[in-house]
Formats: structure tokens, C-alpha cells, sequence
């Protein structure tokens, strides 16, 4: 199998792994589970897999951990920019 397709893979999982845990989180606490963002960051973690894969190619092992605190990453940024955080001025 091509190793860029490997990456892909485990940081798939990687990004899956960390999806799930903010799932069963979210049902613990009878919170909404919003589908969309779920899925948005697993996508978006096997890029972040894929890519860290081609650049550190010596160690697929690497991607899956790139998936999981790349997605990590995504929603720090995504909480980041949440409405609530509005400046007011007087």
C-alpha cells in the first residue's frame, strides 16, 4: 500500500479517535451533538494526516498522532473565534 495512503489512514483515525472521545463527552453531559463539526474535523484530520505523513515519511506512526492534536488544534482555533467573544467598547 502507498504510505501517503497509509498516513491518510492513521490520521484518520487519529482525527476519529479524538472526534469520539468529544462525542462520549458530549453524551455524558446530555449535550447537543453537532454532526457536521464531527465530521468536518475528521476530514480535515486526514489531510493533516496525509500531509504529516509526506513531510516525516520515515514513521507513519507519526500521522496518527497528527490526526488526533491536529484536530485538537482545529477546535482551539474553532472556540477561538465563537461569537461570544466580542469586544465592547465604551
Amino acid at each position: 500500500m502507498d504510505p501517503t495512503m497509509i498516513a491518510g489512514i492513521l490520521g484518520g483515525v487519529g482525527g476519529a479517535t479524538r472526534g469520539l472521545i468529544g462525542l462520549l463527552k458530549s453524551l455524558a453531559l446530555k449535550r447537543k451533538v453537532l454532526w457536521q463539526y464531527w465530521a468536518i474535523t475528521v476530514a480535515i484530520s486526514i489531510i493533516i494526516g496525509i500531509f504529516t505523513g509526506i513531510v516525516f515519511n520515515y514513521d507513519p506512526r507519526l500521522s496518527l498522532l497528527a490526526g488526533y492534536a491536529g484536530t485538537d488544534i482545529l477546535e482551539g482555533i474553532y472556540k477561538g473565534f465563537k461569537a461570544e467573544k466580542v469586544l465592547v467598547r465604551k
